[in-house]
């Protein structure tokens, strides 16, 4: 059985798909989100659960057999950076507490693209120097957190611990005005009838699509042998803002310059990742989806 908390929002529902597709075993938890994606109704089950709970977090160990952790569970930070902070560290160290006391093989737990603001060499990969630079967001500063105290926290214990430093991810449940990335913003405006204003064409950057990103982890946590602990999980090609119109019917402006993308080769060589969609075939999927479902 492999748990995946925060299960029920946009990467953790591909991921707990994506681990079905692969023959496993899912149980999610959500604490606020009650709505079942229709991709995993049946399929997985679902157990409420704030991940602040300690005692209620361990106590699934007494109901399922846990193999593995995918720790998704967030929140959006509110007017207090500290009351954010608190949440969800002590989510994280439930959860990492968890995989400690449950004994489980792999502990995978979200960071982010974030943490290589500042640093000026693309494509951006594993290796390379996290810049002491100013954060855009709380949600950044507290994923760059989470690296080091997981790894830290996780030592000597025989758990494998895998940092996901998730990129620029969209698709089917985003918020449709989710003000973190705007291509479901844009296609919104497109299926009210509305002709946005025109991309720059060569603008773009990292990009992948939601249900590639939950492949990607769900190969991860479930790979026999992985021969590192931090893994880029993006599509490895930076959408072109020009594409992204040809593909929606509406017009785009000359100009404009590509901006930085992750390196998945580490990700790639380890489980044979390759991502299925592209530009055009992703907006497909979604304008497809967005016809049938709110979100």
């Amino acid at each position: 059985m492999i748990l995946v908390t925060g299960g029920l929002g946009m990467i953790g529902a591909h991921t707990a798909r994506a681990l079905l597709d692969l023959g496993e075993d899912v149980v999610v938890t959500s604490h606020r989100r009650g709505d079942v994606p229709s991709f995993l109704d049946g399929k997985v089950v679902v157990e409420s659960l704030d991940v602040t709970d300690r005692d209620a977090f361990l106590a699934l160990g007494q109901r399922y057999a846990v193999r593995d952790i995918v720790h998704l569970a967030g929140s959006i930070p509110a007017d207090d950076p500290v009351a954010y902070f608190r949440a969800d560290m002590t989510g994280l160290f439930n959860a990492l507490d968890a995989a400690r006391v449950w004994g489980v093989r792999r502990f995978a737990v979200a960071s982010s693209l974030g943490v290589y603001i500042g640093q000026g060499e693309s494509p951006w990969y594993e290796g390379l120097a996290l810049p002491d630079a100013e954060l855009p967001h709380l949600i950044v500063a507290f994923k760059k957190a989470v690296e080091p105290i997981t790894t830290h926290a996780l030592q000597g214990t025989g758990v494998d611990p895998v940092v996901l430093r998730i990129g620029s991810t969209w698709g089917p449940l985003m918020d449709p005005e989710s003000p973190f990335n705007f291509i479901p913003p844009y296609v919104s405006a497109v299926l009210r009838g509305e002709t946005p204003a025109p991309l720059y064409a060569e603008d773009g950057g990292d990009s992948c699509y939601a249900p590639d990103a939950g492949r990607a982890i769900a190969l991860l946590i479930t790979a026999d042998r992985l021969n590192h602990t931090t893994y880029n999980v993006s599509s490895g090609r930076p959408i072109r803002h020009g594409d992204l119109a040809d593909a929606l019917n509406v017009p785009s402006k000359p100009g404009g310059q590509p901006g930085p993308r992750l390196d998945i080769s580490r990700l790639t060589a380890d489980t044979g990742f390759i991502p299925q969609y592209d530009t055009p075939e992703a907006v497909a999927h979604y304008v497809a989806w967005r016809s049938e479902n709110s979100r």
